[in-house]
């Protein structure tokens, strides 16, 4: 599923138009990207949770030349499935 098939998905369970429901993902999208941006969490109860975590710099290997190469440190985004969506899909 992607972007647009989602929209129209949010679209016809909503009874909304296309564009509506098109500002409305578009909203949420940046309302959750603008918390992990601040650091903080994001949880819908039963869906699931998103967090930022830090990943440590490390050393890895250029897999071509078997170089050793410096991995810098970086935030990375973590979602964790809440219990209502892991059971809906086992």
């Amino acid at each position: 599923m992607n972007k647009t098939d989602l929209i129209d998905g949010m679209a016809e369970n909503a009874g909304i138009s296309k564009a509506a429901a098109k500002k409305a993902l578009d909203s949420l999208l940046i309302d959750i990207e603008g918390a992990l941006q601040k650091g903080k969490r994001v949880s819908l109860v039963g869906f699931g949770s998103w967090s930022v975590s830090k990943r440590a710099a490390r050393e890895g290997r250029n897999p071509q030349t078997g170089a050793t190469i410096k991995i810098k440190a970086k935030n990375v985004v973590k979602f964790k499935a809440g219990a209502d969506l892991s059971n809906a899909i086992n």
